[in-house]
């Protein structure tokens, strides 16, 4: 675990040089999984069993006509279609999907040592399935999809909270909260899935799922090949 410093460049400059040596199992050909939703399913489970916080936590690349950007969102399924992650459609990340379409992911338990890298395109999921899950959510989260115009500016904290407060009285304690117009979810549908094995020397294995057909489901083996990929 590198601690973070507390001051001065020296003691920066050696934290970030500080190196951790893995140890873990090899990922190898004939223990992986025949598809990448059950290798994943796998890996997850043991991110689930190792404790690890929030292990759908996922970092999301786009490039719009702005540039590229990457953010952490939570995935909140990955079904046989792709990974589902639902979120404000004014946003930086909505706006640059509609630019382009391809995205990529990454998840990171880093305690285990593992990568799981997927590469595709996200399209906006149904009005209907985001209501769905839109109306399971916590009411002050409800709440607070309303209150943020998420990526724009804004004057100060204060006038966000500001804002919850006239949210709150909009919508108060036993009326429903109905999802902004604005809101909504994508699917990302995978075009490669590579899970990356780190081990030491830094000869990691890196195993890559890469599909024979145009984003196919991801649990279908007979659509995807597997490559072994240099370190």
């Amino acid at each position: 675990m590198v601690k973070v410093p507390d001051g001065g460049s020296g003691e920066f400059d050696h934290a970030m040089a500080q190196r951790v040596q893995y140890q873990a199992p090899p990922l190898l050909e004939e223990e992986l999984a025949s598809t990448p939703l059950g290798q994943f399913r796998k890996w997850f489970a043991d991110a689930v069993a190792a404790g690890l916080p929030e292990p759908n936590a996922v970092s999301l690349a786009t490039c719009g006509l702005d540039g590229p950007s990457v953010r952490m969102v939570l995935a909140k399924e990955v079904r046989p279609e792709g990974v589902r992650f639902f979120t404000n459609r004014m946003s930086r990340k909505a706006r640059q999907i509609e630019d382009d379409p391809r995205v990529a992911m990454g998840f990171a338990w880093i305690p285990l040592h593992r990568q799981v890298l997927i590469r595709g395109r996200a399209e906006p999921l149904p009005r209907a399935v985001a209501e769905s899950y839109f109306s399971g959510r916590p009411r002050d989260d409800r709440l607070g999809a309303w209150v943020s115009m998420q990526s724009a500016p804004i004057e100060s904290r204060a006038s966000l909270y500001k804002r919850v407060v006239q949210v709150a009285e909009e919508f108060p304690e036993g009326m429903e909260v109905p999802m902004p117009d604005y809101w909504g979810g994508y699917l990302v549908r995978a075009s490669s899935v590579e899970f990356w094995q780190g081990q030491p020397s830094r000869l990691h294995d890196r195993l890559r799922f890469k599909a024979t057909t145009d984003y196919p489901w991801l649990d279908e083996a007979a659509a995807w090949t597997v490559e072994r990929l240099q370190p």
